[in-house]
């Protein structure tokens, strides 16, 4: 399904995005989050309890096969990504507040991710399962780079900017090389994929957008804060859940499963592009009523 290039691609690619992600912080942010500790349990909480739950859930509904199912709960469990933060910014949601959303939940993911994955799939034949101790050692080797880009930034601000930038930029343009090469190559594979495979994808986006938002309404959260976890809940790291599958399984097993987190990254853009256009109708028409309520009536 993917080439060896474009395994390896998706490999440096991680590290690239992980020291970006570290390089975008200094530890005078996680003070910073302390203005918005309830968003930020909020969001957790709906990262990794929403999330996996939701996944099960779709696989069950769906009836998905039991590799489709790994790749789905595997995608429901994984923190999320730089590609949040990305749409945060555009729908004009709290991009600190979603960048330390990430953050928290990507230091914590070599914890939860195992304990999850072992408790969504067990029941499941070992050939299908992904041993959490590998899921473990692989998010916390991710982790290096995170926290190196971290004393990076707080030893040279300039330098951390420019480490960010560079990671973005290349990291998005990895995602485009490895979408535009895959996709025309396998098409033969999307056209015969069940229509099951294609709404558990797009589902997984977009219910975990609404759960989101009414999740932390429901914790008293105001609309903005609720929109950016909203985003942080639906957008999953795709390309790292794709790695852990092609570190763990070969052959016919890895390309049923890999099909997953490849589908999903490619629908989880249109789904965000089409949300965060509506969130930032919603954001500029609070701030334009906020705008007229302190005029005066003459």
């Amino acid at each position: 399904m993917l080439s060896p290039l474009e395994e390896s691609l998706l490999s440096i690619m991680m590290v690239i995005i992980m020291f970006g992600m570290g390089a975008s912080l200094t530890f005078k942010d996680f003070k910073l989050s302390m203005r918005h500790p309830q968003a930020i349990g909020v969001g957790f909480s709906s990262q990794y309890l929403l999330m996996p739950f939701i996944a099960f859930a779709l696989a069950r509904l769906l009836d998905l096969s039991v590799e489709h199912t790994v790749g789905l709960v595997l995608m429901g469990c994984m923190p999320g990504g730089t590609t949040s933060n990305i749409f945060a910014y555009f729908s004009r949601s709290l991009l600190s507040l979603s960048i330390m959303m990430t953050i928290c939940s990507t230091l914590a993911g070599f914890v939860l991710v195992p304990l999850w994955m072992a408790f969504y799939t067990q029941g499941i034949d070992d050939a299908f399962r992904i041993p959490p101790d590998q899921i473990g050692r692989l998010l916390f080797v991710l982790l290096i780079p995170t926290l190196l880009g971290m004393w990076i930034r707080r030893k040279n601000a300039n330098l951390g900017a420019v480490i960010e930038l560079v990671g973005g930029v290349l990291g998005a343009i990895v995602i485009v090389f490895l979408v535009v090469t895959w996709a025309p190559r396998n098409w033969r594979l999307l056209m015969e994929t069940s229509w099951q495979v294609y709404a558990a994808v797009i589902l997984l986006g977009l219910v975990g957008f609404l759960f989101g938002y009414l999740f932390s309404r429901v914790l008293k959260l105001n609309p903005q804060k609720a929109r950016t976890v909203s985003l942080e809940t639906g957008i999953q790291n795709g390309p790292l859940a794709a790695l852990i599958v092609i570190m763990t399984f070969s052959g016919e097993t890895q390309q049923l499963i890999l099909l997953i987190p490849v589908m999903y990254s490619l629908f989880i853009v249109l789904n965000s592009t089409a949300v965060a256009v509506f969130y930032r109708k919603l954001t500029k028409k609070e701030e334009l009523a906020r705008d007229q309520a302190k005029v005066e009536p003459s």
